[in-house]
């Protein structure tokens, strides 16, 4: 009866994880599909030939550290992109203007690109990367009427379940360069999160029985099928520029230990009480949810399959 109700438990557990993230992972199908229409295709290869044009017509590349990249360099590009348009626009009159403000200078910031496009736009590319290979480039324009008026975000590539509408509402008006660089710490803590739940699938796919995961990669949670248990893992990051889970849940549901156990102790209750009393309950492994805590989800993963059958042990003979 007790061994009925370890299974039913587990079941139900099971079952609540699978209610609880069955509406994402449907949501995910439908919004991978509208990622993938003709229209956001056509953005992106437009955006990143317009990005590419004016990198190649650059007259030159300035790679900024630390303090050189700041709201006064910002405030600079803003001038230089409204000076252009203005030069441009009066005609008859180039010939007045003074010459550098033709130059056409592209900056580099880390895994930032900024450039200045075609009118009073903008263009930031940012360049994500997993484990030292390159991955997706997200475009971002800004644009604003006039030098003294607020920029706003006129187009982007960027993944729509990331909140770059509210980061624009909270920092752009206030703070531009924040903007520029919170964008692409969310981007690159997203690639970083699901290229490492991605590595995992590769790597172990055969032993994990169950993954869901939302849109951002914020919430994870698998399953570990073990011939000796099951390992319930259940992940939450504290904001979307995390790239480590800061709650972390591990269960151990031991099956065959626990059944021999439970018959033993059934024998034994049945003899004293005469009916069974009692039941299997999950056990914590603490051991690894400091490893997931404090490594890369892969190399977490690897610490818990090799010190997972010492841990059982432990439980069992607790």
């Amino acid at each position: 009866m007790g061994e009925v109700n370890f299974m039913q438990e587990e079941d139900f557990r099971l079952e609540t994880t699978r209610a609880r993230f069955a509406n994402v992972v449907k949501r995910h199908a439908q919004l991978t599909d509208r990622l993938s229409r003709d229209s956001d295709k056509m953005i992106f290869e437009r955006l990143q030939n317009e990005f590419e044009a004016a990198r190649a017509s650059q007259t030159q590349e300035i790679n900024l550290d630390g303090e050189q990249w700041n709201d006064g360099l910002l405030a600079t590009i803003r001038e230089r992109v409204h000076m252009e348009a203005d030069r441009k626009a009066t005609s008859g009159d180039t010939n007045n203007m003074p010459t550098h403000f033709e130059e056409k200078i592209t900056y580099r910031i880390g895994s930032k690109v900024i450039c200045c496009l075609e009118g009073t736009r903008i263009g930031i590319l940012y360049e994500t990367s997993f484990a030292g290979e390159p991955c997706e480039l997200y475009h971002c324009v800004l644009e604003s009427k006039s030098f003294l008026e607020k920029m706003t975000v006129i187009e982007h590539t960027i993944p729509f379940f990331l909140p770059i509408r509210e980061a624009e509402n909270d920092l752009l008006s206030s703070n531009a360069m924040r903007f520029i660089d919170h964008i692409g710490d969310l981007l690159q803590a997203y690639v970083d999160r699901r290229e490492q739940v991605r590595l995992i699938k590769e790597l172990y796919g055969n032993q994990i029985g169950e993954l869901y995961h939302s849109l951002p990669y914020h919430m994870i949670e698998f399953l570990l099928d073990d011939s000796d248990c099951k390992v319930t893992i259940s992940l939450r990051y504290a904001d979307l520029v995390s790239v480590l889970p800061t709650r972390v849940r591990v269960l151990a549901w031991p099956m065959h230990q626990f059944k021999k156990s439970h018959t033993s102790s059934a024998i034994l209750s049945r003899k004293e009480n005469g009916a069974m009393s009692s039941q299997a309950v999950p056990s914590r492994l603490s051991y690894a949810e400091d490893a997931l805590r404090t490594m890369s989800l892969p190399e977490a993963y690897a610490e818990i399959v090799l010190n997972l059958p010492q841990a059982l042990q432990q439980i069992i003979s607790a």
